[in-house]
């Protein structure tokens, strides 16, 4: 990978261009190939991991077939930037639209991803009338890692938690020179969102989440069949598919030991949350391309940012389901196979300006990754009502 050396106080705004030497990508199929297995799990199904099966048709599509340099190329065929916000360099995609009075959108991954997870929504948010939209709906993306995430910077002291994040996102919209923005995020990138939405940043005009963080603070005795499911999901979500999670918010950098030598490690790591979060029938790939997949392993292996991501629930490992309660512009969508999925009732009440409530008719936790189209719409939609149609008319643009 290439940058520039960072400096603390610098504001610059440097390019970017992804760039894996060659002995890189030589020494992990060298690995993959020296892959170590594990005994064979005794259970019929998932319930204890990732099944060695899975895992080793994985590893063999990763050493065999796997191209890096397709997805090296997807990556820089965007224009990239980094800048030091708060001590630490920023990754970040940047494109504008070509359309006037296009919307400023910043856009927030989650774990386990990077800014490569919005990739396929680049072209129909900054050029909607190219994939079938409204020259009305046109947007600017901006589009950075978390710190310790993909090629930003990885935290050298603790206190990176989704507040600190989101000042730094306020801090990079306004060196931009937006004045006025908007913002999306699923998994932790709602949680960053969320808060910016608390926070209410000079410029911030409303915010749309797939991840609402809306649960009551106090769960009610009697519950509607909706709110009944959200609880259960809540429950699956923290025991029987909580174990990344819980090991992540106590002992990451023993996570970080455990993978950062181990590509095949690395791998079912990440596959073992894909495969308990997406729209499935039993296996990650009926959601995602195992390409995609490997996509999001490779730039973890190659970042070696299993330790400095998984410190985001360490960071906030005080945080709930709850959120605050926000009165600015809020727009959400539901996807149905998301865990836990919030009843439309608690978001109402969460959320006294909800713009926009959509339900999707398919996809689960990673909706960027596993239903861009579905996305794209509901980003547009919910985000509709924040535009000023003075300043940006269809009919005067076309």
């Amino acid at each position: 990978m290439t940058t520039s050396t960072p400096t603390a106080t610098s504001t610059e705004i440097r390019p970017f261009r992804v760039a894996i030497p060659d002995s890189e990508i030589a020494d992990l199929a060298q690995r993959l190939v020296r892959t170590r297995w594990p005994a064979q799990e005794t259970a019929a199904d998932w319930s204890q991991g990732v099944r060695v099966e899975n895992a080793r048709s994985l590893v063999a599509y990763w050493e065999r077939e796997y191209d890096w340099r397709r997805f090296e190329s997807d990556l820089n065929a965007f224009p990239q930037f980094v800048t030091t916000i708060d001590g630490i360099d920023i990754h970040f995609i940047h494109v504008r639209s070509r359309n006037p009075g296009a919307m400023p959108l910043l856009l927030t991954h989650g774990w386990p991803g990077s800014n490569a997870d919005f990739l396929k929504l680049i072209g129909p948010l900054t050029d909607p009338v190219a994939h079938g939209g409204a020259v009305s709906d046109s947007f600017d993306v901006v589009i950075p890692s978390l710190p310790g995430f993909g090629f930003s910077g990885k935290p050298t002291e603790t206190g990176w938690d989704v507040a600190r994040v989101a000042r730094a996102w306020a801090e990079l919209m306004q060196r931009l020179g937006y004045q006025e923005w908007s913002a999306h995020g699923g998994d932790w990138g709602a949680a960053v969102t969320t808060t910016l939405g608390a926070l209410r940043p000079e410029g911030l005009l409303g915010i749309h989440l797939n991840t609402p963080y809306a649960f009551p603070e106090r769960i009610p005795e009697t519950l509607t069949p909706e709110e009944r499911r959200a609880v259960d999901g809540l429950a699956l979500y923290a025991g029987p598919l909580g174990g990344s999670n819980h090991l992540q918010g106590t002992k990451p950098q023993t996570v970080g030991f455990a993978l950062a030598d181990s590509p095949a490690g690395q791998a079912a790591w990440i596959y073992e949350k894909y495969q308990s979060k997406t729209d499935n029938h039993g296996l990650a790939e009926d959601a995602l391309s195992v390409a995609a997949i490997l996509d999001s392993i490779s730039l973890a292996w190659f970042t070696n940012s299993a330790a400095s991501s998984a410190r985001i629930y360490w960071e906030n490992r005080s945080a709930t389901m709850a959120g605050p309660k926000l009165a600015l512009p809020v727009a959400v969508t539901v996807f149905p196979r998301d865990i836990p999925r919030l009843p439309r009732s608690w978001i109402e009440d969460a959320y006294s300006d909800l713009v926009h409530f959509g339900e999707a008719d398919r996809g689960g936790h990673f909706a960027a990754l596993e239903q861009p189209e579905i996305l794209v719409d509901e980003i547009r939609a919910g985000l509709r009502t924040l535009r000023d149609q003075t300043t940006l008319d269809e009919h005067d643009l076309a």
